[in-house]
């Protein structure tokens, strides 16, 4: 399990880094990847919690990752 929270840290932090760099959100590579590894560690632990999941860990990783890019907003988003 601890493991799966390791790898779901480092997706989250890939697909922010990759959103950043495609110009897919303009918050700043910082920015964008707090709020991935923020959206994913959330959706890791509902899926605990509540056995909630899209299915495997990375692909749950990707999607809420990408969820929580849209999601939050940003008043100096372009």
């Amino acid at each position: 399990m601890f493991m799966v929270l390791f790898g779901t840290v480092v997706i989250a932090g890939i697909v922010g880094y990759l959103s950043e760099k495609t110009g897919f959100t303009h918050n700043g590579y910082l920015q964008s990847i707090i709020i991935c590894v923020g959206g994913a560690f959330l959706f890791y632990f509902v899926r605990i919690m509540f056995g909630f999941g899209i299915g495997s860990p990375g692909m749950n990783a990707i999607l809420s990752s990408i969820g929580a890019l849209i999601i939050v907003p940003t008043h100096w988003r372009k």
